[in-house]
């Protein structure tokens, strides 16, 4: 029989900036937004931003959670084009070992083109290595995974299933370890706006701005220094206009 991408839990759909992401049956929702775009949304909500701060010859990532591949298959595309010396180190937990070893039949955007045999590896070994790029995929739990890290991440792509879908990738405690795994001068991005993850993070003393620009909805960007690449969240103020609003806490969960 042919091999072909994992069909069973997912359906192939094609977001509106040409590429494709899935839908997953089991969490109810897109890999991806299908209106921003797949590969844009991991551009420009992820790694666009991330690069712009994070300027460093070597540079450690973490990737949650590795789904498709988008965001760390992007990171390689990117660098390759803009920053060709940069030398990566990406680790991303994945917990669905089936979709992993589809990702070879997977329908990737025509900008990856080049990165055929990385793929081919990821799906078959979870492991990839050369001069410039090694990636592991872990296959297993995230929020044990991010535990085995200590001041180790310039960058964090926080990328999980949304807090409604998959709540333990959001609360307080979860972004307690992803800042205990970062270094003093790593960056985090994410989607999500919800004032809910933003809580979770500032209450781990993150400092919170706003990631806009043309063609994309808003993100956030996470730091432990001040930036002034990005506005600031006023979170004071959403505090106090959102009293009862609350983070997830695991206690809850």
């Amino acid at each position: 029989m042919k091999k072909q991408f994992d069909d069973e839990l997912h359906t192939l759909s094609l977001s509106d900036d040409g590429s494709y992401t899935a839908y997953s049956k089991e969490y109810g929702e897109h890999y991806h937004s299908t209106k921003d775009g797949a590969l844009q949304e991991s551009l420009k909500k992820h790694i666009i931003p991330a690069f712009e701060l994070v300027q460093k010859d070597e540079v450690h990532i973490l990737d949650i959670c590795f789904g498709l591949g988008l965001n760390t298959l992007g990171t390689i595309y990117y660098t390759q084009k803009y920053f060709p010396n940069k030398k990566l180190y990406i680790y991303s937990p994945e917990l669905d070992e089936k979709l992993i070893s589809s990702l070879e039949f997977f329908t990737y955007p025509k900008e990856f083109k080049d990165l055929k045999k990385i793929i081919t590896a990821l799906s078959q070994t979870q492991h990839y290595e050369d001069e410039r790029v090694c990636v592991e995929v872990f296959l297993g739990d995230a929020r044990e995974y991010v535990k085995r890290f200590s001041k180790r991440f310039d960058i964090v792509y926080q990328d999980a299933f949304s807090p409604s879908a998959n709540p333990m990738l959001w609360t307080q405690e979860y972004f307690a370890d992803i800042k205990n795994a970062m270094k003093k001068d790593g960056i985090l991005t994410t989607y999500s706006t919800a004032l809910k993850t933003r809580l979770a993070l500032h209450n781990n003393n993150f400092l919170l701005y706003l990631n806009k620009g043309e063609g994309y909805r808003n993100a956030t960007v996470a730091t432990l220094q001040p930036t002034k690449l990005f506005e600031a969240v006023d979170m004071a103020h959403k505090i106090s206009c959102n009293p009862d609003v609350k983070p997830l806490r695991d206690a809850e969960l």
